[in-house]
Order: structure tokens, then sequence, then C-alpha cells
């Protein structure tokens, strides 16, 4: 398998010679890793359960995860799911790898789709599943909104989007979300939705593709799924507590297949991201960070404020050396867009023009990173 390098990696690999201005503070705003503490009773949930390491934990998850996933879909998008419309995952990564790989090993000439830019993992699935790719540029001209070419959509066995979006932040209402649905079934493709950002919104509550399928008449989630995770929400990337849910057929096949990856959280740490999937004070706190974040970037780079997650997709000119000289003069790392995506049948890529920014830090050291890019800017 030929897995390209990391984003990460290979801004390393840009930056690897460049010493960096000393008389700033370093200031890293390339993952998408919140840089707050993770909520005090999520902690002390995982330490008094900690007996519980002697346990080995069940592939299904236990009843009180389950239970917590399922309170969490149906308080906060109003769906009720039955307990085989959800799986309890490690996170979402390791689902999105290897989700793909169970659903399209049967295929003859499997062919896979997502929005360009992406998330890598999609990618990297794509090439262990031997899957052709297919890509949805997401440009200025279409808001960061994937367009729909039916045409291409027919050839295809499994279709990711990500909405809200990383890196881009767009969002797609409820209804936009049912016509992904409705073409999910005409064309007969699973459609997959990565909602990990979908708790990160600035005002309005951001809908979920389980409540467009209900909206589309595919009350049974016919073809439809989506992946979801606590990281962001709750500052907790190390919990590794997601969940899939959806069409109760597939995923019964697939459960199967996941008692042989091995991949079952730990009971400790099933005990205390049950908690947080229940709680949502500690959500709304996190909200009104990055909200506030926004407005600070709003107020210096004059952006405007996205309506989810906690990044800005920052057009510069000439991203590379832009990324460079600001971290050699401002002691500041940003990912050049270009990473994040991949050139489309005509050589473009849709990312070339852009660096992202992840507002991950608290008030005071955004204010001074966005201050030194927009010096950078000047």
């Amino acid at each position: 398998m030929n897995f390209e390098p990391y984003p990460f990696e290979k801004l390393n690999d840009l930056l690897e010679d460049i010493v960096p201005n000393s008389n700033y503070a370093p200031s890293a705003l390339t993952i998408g890793e919140p840089q707050f503490e993770t909520p005090a009773f999520i902690q002390n949930t995982l330490g008094d359960n900690a007996y519980l390491l002697k346990k080995y934990p069940k592939t299904s998850g236990e009843e009180n995860l389950r239970e917590a996933q399922r309170g969490f879909v149906k308080k906060r998008f109003g769906v009720e799911l039955r307990d085989d419309e959800i799986i309890p995952t490690f996170g979402t990564r390791e689902v999105l790898f290897n989700f793909p790989q169970f659903l399209l090993f049967d295929k003859e000439n499997p062919v896979m789709a997502f929005t360009n830019p992406f998330y890598q993992i999609y990618e990297g699935a794509a090439i262990a599943s031997k899957a052709k790719m297919i890509l949805f540029n997401l440009n200025e001209s279409n808001n960061f909104k994937p367009e729909v070419d039916e045409k291409e959509l027919s050839k295809c066995d499994l279709v990711i989007i990500n909405f809200p979006n990383n890196p881009t932040s767009s969002v797609l209402t409820l209804k936009e979300l049912a016509e992904w649905v409705k073409l999910s079934l005409k064309h007969n493709f699973v459609l997959i939705n990565d909602e990990c950002y979908s708790e990160l919104y600035t005002d309005a509550k951001i809908p979920s593709l389980l409540e467009a399928s209900m909206y589309a008449g595919n009350f049974n989630f016919k073809n439809i799924l989506v992946v979801n995770s606590i990281s962001k929400r709750s500052s907790a990337p190390g919990l590794r507590s997601g969940f899939i849910a959806g069409d109760k057929n597939i995923l019964k096949e697939y459960m199967k297949y996941r008692t042989y990856v091995g991949c079952a959280s730990p009971l400790p740490l099933q005990s205390a991201a049950a908690i947080a999937w229940r709680e949502e004070i500690h959500v709304e706190a996190a909200r009104k960070i990055y909200k506030k974040n926004f407005a600070i970037a709003k107020e210096i780079l004059g952006i405007k404020i996205p309506e989810a997650t906690f990044y800005i997709w920052l057009k510069v000119e000439n991203p590379l050396e832009f990324t460079k000289k600001l971290y050699k003069e401002y002691n500041v790392k940003v990912l050049p867009g270009e990473y994040l995506a991949r050139d489309d049948s005509q050589g473009e890529n849709p990312g070339k023009d852009f660096i992202r920014i992840a507002l991950v830090e608290d008030e005071d050291k955004t204010r001074s990173a966005l201050k030194r890019i927009k010096e950078c800017l000047s």
C-alpha cells in the first residue's frame, strides 16, 4: 500500500530548515486538538473506574455507553435510535479507516468518493480498499459545498461527506442533506456523514444526516450512516469515544467484522465517555470559547464568522511561502491548504490558495497569534 504522508509530516518537511524568531512564544495552530483541560468530572469518572481494567471490554460496547450515545442522538437531533442502529467505536478515525474496507471487500471494482479537501483517513481507507477515488471539490465558487454530479455518483459504492466541514467550516442545511439521502437511494450507494464537528456551532444548531434521512422519508436509514465523537465537543480526544449509527442491516454485518478487529474501548474509558455524552453544560462552555475566538479573528483578520467548527480557511497569496515566513518571522505554525487536498482530474488543487488555522487555544494566545498572522499578511 502506498499511503501519502500525513499533512503534518509535510509541514515538518517544509519548515525543517527554518529557525523561528525566538522573540515570540511558539504558537501552533495546525492540529484540530482542543488545548483545554478535559472537564474534571470526566477525569474523575475515569479514575473512579480504573479498577475495571481487570476486565475485557465487549466489542459491542457496554449498555451504559450505548444508552448514553442513543440519548445524545435523541436529545440533540430528535432521532430515537434502536439498539441495533448504533455501534460505539474507538473514536472515529478507526471506523473511517476500517469500515470502507469492510463494505468494499466483495466489490469487484470498488468506487469511493469524498469531498476535497478532506480528512486524510478517507484517502487511506480508499487505498487500503483498492478503490477508485472520485473527488468532489469544495471551492469558493460553490460556497465550499459539494456540487452534485449524478453521473459520477452512479458509479459509487461509498460516499463520505463531512459537514460541518474540516477544513473549510462550511455546513449543509437539512434540505441539502436530504437531497444527498435521496441520491444515495436513487443510485444505491452507502452515504456517510462525518459529523465530528456537529456540536461546535456558533449560533444555530447544525442538522445531522440522520435527521435528514427522516426528513426525506427514509425512516429506516437505508444506505445512511453517520459517525460522531466526543473528541472536539468534550476536549477529550484521548478518550477515543465515537459511534457509527444508521442502517441496521449494514451495521449488523459490520458488527461481526469488528469482533475480529480488536478495537473495543477499555471499560474505564467507556465509563468516562458515557458521562461525557450525557452532559451538555461543558459543551456549551466550549462553544462559547470557540465563538469568542472567531470574534477575535473577525476583529483582527476581518473574516466572516463560520457557522461551525474551530477552523479558519483563510485565502492568502502563495500559502507555502506564507507558511514559511510566518514561522520564521513570527513563530506561528499554520497548515497549507494544499496538504489537505489533492489535484482533481483537471490538475487543480482546491486547497492551493488557502491555509487552515485551528483556533484551539485560549483567548490570549489566540489574540497574540492572530495579530502576528495579520502582521505577516501586511
